[in-house]
């Protein structure tokens, strides 16, 4: 380490908990708010130290499953604290990654010395308690508290009408795009995901924290079944993250200095070393293409530089896991092969999605598996659909350099960035698949197709494939062979969609 850093500048996670709330009473289930409170002190108790009391900056990751007013300051109550940075964030699954670096820039400019990062969700007990009918003894619900926006409220009316406005229908555009763009057959690309989402699923088993247990082979992965429906082309159940469980996880930080002095084992110190964080335009129809996230590719090439430039040195990695082409775009970029290991948390589909804090856990089992051998580990999280990027790397060994306050690579991913085709809601004549998906009703059959498509005169639209079109639909789910790239005929419906037919 050199001596030109003060320990008392120098941050490192000193402490890491996780609770999973499994009640068999619906009534019994812990609401969020306790969810955070029993994590918080796990991490304290993790760490060896007396910590909590001394926590001065505090950010809570953005509630789904509950909303609370100001559930900041309703947990720095609970913990009897007064922090100078109290923080409640936005929806983003990259959220706790932005939380937990800019927590340890805080202590490397001097402004706090301990500072806590949590998050917690209890999906499961109210989605069971809302379809049961009973009260939760919990927290008021806050009805006149706003609820936040999420992908709907940035995207056009035409993207919302056809139901590609949620990530469970957007990102199989890009699984569509990348795969072909990389020379996959469907088939091919299915594969790849079943053999990795498999991968995430062995460690998810054997993750004492993880909501599901159980080890799936990737044909039982991408294989449609009853209990494994198809949802949105070519994602089953299986391929997806699961929101419907109950969760809480916290991170506390603090100087070197204080660590050392309260008592810390070193053996148990963590330092984070970096990272980089950059976006892509919330409507997603404004983006210049869906073979590459710009964002993704800067934020995983600045994390590459910090450990000289290659993607194999980082002994620990965790790739964002909410649908397959997120990891499948991330190892490529940095540089790995398909039997990559991309998880030390098990994915939000096997471990669980808390929604906006996955990657709080993650950054939990990160810091255990460093503990116990290794030196780096690469924790790579993402919003919205492939919006928000945020990477940072962490680190057994203590840093040669202090703690860049910079982190925005938005220069680079905007400077890569194409021309962006015009969107029109009304054309007619030839249009080009760009990407594409299914959508399936609960009960196994199809809702209807969406084409996203390039006219004849370049611009951008969106194309609707009847349930009645099945010659379209069989066209468009062709295993060996990807209908991105080929050419149909664009037809205005008579409720006055378009809609786009093969041929």
């Amino acid at each position: 380490m050199s001596n030109s850093i003060p320990e008392d500048r120098i941050p490192v996670i000193v402490g890491v908990g996780e609770v999973v709330d499994r009640p068999k009473d619906i009534a019994a289930g812990l609401e969020p708010l306790t969810l955070l409170e029993q994590a918080l002190k796990r991490a304290e108790a993790d760490s060896g130290a007396n910590l909590l009391s001394d926590v001065q900056s505090l950010d809570v990751v953005n509630f789904l499953s509950w909303r609370y007013r100001d559930p900041e300051k309703q947990l720095a109550a609970r913990l009897g604290i007064q922090p100078t940075h109290l923080y409640y964030g936005p929806v983003g699954g990259e959220s706790p990654i932005r939380y937990l670096h800019e927590a340890a820039q805080r202590i490397a400019r001097g402004e706090c010395s301990v500072a806590a990062v949590c998050g917690a969700e209890a999906q499961s007990t109210a989605t069971k308690a809302q379809r049961a009918g009973v009260e939760l003894p919990w927290t008021p619900f806050a009805h006149d508290v706003e609820e936040p926006k999420r992908g709907a409220a940035f995207q056009k009316p035409m993207a919302v009408t056809l139901g590609v406005f949620r990530p469970i229908t957007v990102y199989p555009l890009y699984e569509s795009a990348t795969s072909a763009h990389w020379g996959q057959t469907p088939r091919e690309a299915l594969k790849e995901s079943g053999d990795l989402w498999s991968t995430y699923a062995r460690v998810a088993a054997d993750n004492p924290n993880s909501w599901l247990k159980k080890r799936f082979t990737g044909d039982e992965i991408t294989t449609a079944t009853p209990d494994n429906r198809m949802i949105a082309w070519p994602y089953t159940k299986l391929m997806v993250a699961n929101p419907t469980v109950n969760m809480g996880s916290a991170l506390i930080l603090t100087s070197l200095a204080k660590a050392r002095a309260a008592g810390v084992p070193e053996e148990k110190l963590i330092y984070p070393l970096g990272g980089a964080s950059a976006e892509e335009p919330r409507d997603y129809l404004t983006r210049d293409q869906f073979v590459e996230s710009h964002a993704q590719t800067a934020v995983l090439k600045a994390v590459m530089d910090l450990v000289g430039g290659d993607g194999r040195k980082f002994d620990a990695i965790e790739l964002y896991s909410c649908f397959p082409c997120v990891p499948k775009m991330a190892r490529r970029t940095l540089g790995l092969g398909s039997d990559v290991q991309p998880t030390v948390t098990g994915g939000l589909t096997f471990f669980g999605a808390p929604l906006n804090t996955y990657m709080t856990h993650s950054a939990c089992a990160m810091v255990r598996k460093l503990r116990s051998g290794g030196t780096l580990g690469l924790l790579y999280g993402q919003g919205g659909f492939v919006t928000k990027h945020h990477g940072l790397v962490l680190s057994r060994a203590a840093p040669q350099a202090a703690l860049k306050q910079d982190t925005s690579v938005q220069a680079e991913a905007d400077r890569n960035r194409r021309d962006v085709p015009d969107f029109t809601a009304e054309a007619a004549g030839k249009g080009k698949v760009e990407a594409f998906t299914v959508i399936y009703r609960a009960n196994g059959e199809v809702e209807h197709g969406v084409t996203m498509l390039r006219t004849e005169d370049g611009r951008r639209t969106l194309g609707r494939i009847p349930p009645s079109d099945t010659a379209t639909l069989a066209y468009l789910q062709n295993m060996d062979r990807t209908p991105v790239g080929s050419t149909g005929n664009i037809v205005t419906a008579d409720d006055g969609m378009l809609e786009w037919r093969v041929g």
